[in-house]
């Protein structure tokens, strides 16, 4: 029962609540649990592939700036790289992830305060926490690495301001191995990737509070129109089972559009996905910019590597469905599309406007019609 903003049985108010939700340490500790083990590796090759990872992160930003033609790229002295394992990964998505949801969970316990107990939210959260984990452990042996600027928001993190990019090791030294290439172009191939992301948050220091904005905007509209939507849901999922003959097909995301009947909701959800293309998109680019005489083999690095995105088994084509990683996918390709037509059309010069405001960020269909933006911009 609440009573006057705090719970009676244990005294918690609605943000201790919604942090009872989802057991983030539970989730996390599953994660790391159940994430497959790594390629086998003695002490000294481990140690060789921190250190050789660490000197081609730093090794790599002068190309990206050579590419972007973005000043910030000189000086990331905000965030920080780091080397990591698989859980490590994990305990590090736990913590980003609980900065992300702390409002669709504030704004889900102050819609159903009568339905709450902290009791029911302990044991829902370490049911959701589990789960959590267990999708973490699959993701945790597939990302090579990704820059973090969301847990640095979470109070007494004493992560650098700007975040974090975070170098997965193992996966890293899988894939090279399993592509039969060599290690250092690899690396330094990755590296060019997600530094270019690090540059990006530097060069458009507003863009992270922005999306947490939008997340925001999303979840507020969501959890007023939650039992409509859970309505919706099961209407598409049953419309799905219809077309399939009775099987049940992974939703397009054109189905899962057909969930967000609220304008509020579509506008977000499409302006999100037009950031994402631009970011992945706009990485892409810098790293197949690079020729022979940064990467020298980087002609069978990108062979190799698409190959291998286009030979996946059954299970993991329906898991990477299910959890957005098809969709993903299409960022990179769509994002950089956009960023090419866009510098083929105005110059580096002229697509680096797209960091200076949040006005400038292209729309989705700007995305998908490169003239439009450069149009908009006056260029």
């Amino acid at each position: 029962m609440r009573v006057g903003g705090m719970w009676s049985d244990g005294g918690m108010d609605a943000s201790q609540m919604a942090s009872q939700l989802i057991n983030w340490d539970l989730a996390a500790a599953t994660a790391a649990r159940l994430s497959p083990p790594g390629p086998a590796l003695s002490f000294a090759e481990a140690e060789e592939a921190v250190a050789s990872l660490r000197r081609l992160a730093d090794a790599s930003v002068p190309h990206v700036h050579r590419i972007t033609e973005l000043a910030v790229a000189e000086d990331l002295r905000d965030s920080e790289v780091l080397v990591v394992d698989r859980a490590s990964w994990a305990r590090a998505n736990t913590r980003g992830f609980a900065v992300m949801m702390d409002p669709i969970l504030t704004q889900l316990v102050a819609k159903r305060a009568s339905e709450l107990t902290p009791a029911a939210a302990r044991v829902g959260g370490a049911i959701t926490g589990a789960q959590l984990g267990a999708i973490l452990a699959f993701l945790s042996n597939k990302v090579l690495g990704q820059y973090e600027p969301y847990a640095a928001l979470a109070p007494g993190s004493g992560i650098p301001p700007a975040g974090r990019l975070l170098l997965v090791a193992p996966n890293i030294v899988q894939i090279e191995r399993e592509l039969v290439v060599d290690p250092e172009d690899f690396r330094m191939w990755v590296c060019l990737h997600e530094q270019t992301h690090r540059v990006q948050f530097a060069a458009a220091p507003w863009l992270r509070d922005h999306l947490l904005e939008q997340i925001a905007l999303l979840s507020e509209s969501l959890v007023a129109n939650m039992d409509s939507l859970m309505e919706r849901a099961t209407a598409v999922a049953k419309s799905l089972r219809d077309r399939s003959g009775g099987a049940v097909q992974v939703p397009s995301r054109g189905a899962i559009i057909d969930l967000l009947q609220d304008p509020v909701e579509k506008a977000a959800i499409s302006h999100i996905t037009a950031v994402m293309s631009l970011l992945e998109g706009h990485a892409s680019v810098v790293m197949d910019a690079v020729d022979a005489s940064v990467v020298p083999t980087v002609k069978t690095i990108r062979q190799r590597y698409t190959a291998r995105t286009q030979n996946r088994g059954p299970v993991e084509t329906f898991l990477r469905r299910v959890l957005g990683l098809e969709a993903k996918m299409r960022q990179y390709t769509d994002g950089a599309k956009f960023v090419t037509a866009v510098v083929e059309r105005a110059g580096m010069a002229g697509f680096n406007r797209v960091w200076e405001r949040a006005e400038n960020l292209p729309t989705e269909e700007e995305i998908h019609a490169p003239e439009q933006w450069t149009a908009r911009m006056g260029l």
